[in-house]
């Protein structure tokens, strides 16, 4: 049975351990139509817009 013949360090050990917890940021990318910052493949949030046609009514409009 393997056995480790030294003692890790904590900075050794705490290395191995910190890789589980990297967090990526999201994704984003510019909307074609207003340009704000919106998740690929999702409707834009500030405009509605979803592959060049209006999906959902958003902002002033909607609440005219």
């Amino acid at each position: 049975m393997a056995v480790p013949k030294r003692r890790k360090s904590r900075s050794q050990r705490d290395k191995r351990r910190a890789n589980h917890d990297k967090v990526t940021p999201p994704n984003v990318i510019p909307c074609p139509k207003c340009g704000e910052v919106m998740l690929p493949h999702r409707v834009c949030g500030s405009c509605g817009h979803y592959k060049g046609k209006k999906i959902i009514e958003t902002g002033d409009k909607a609440q005219a």
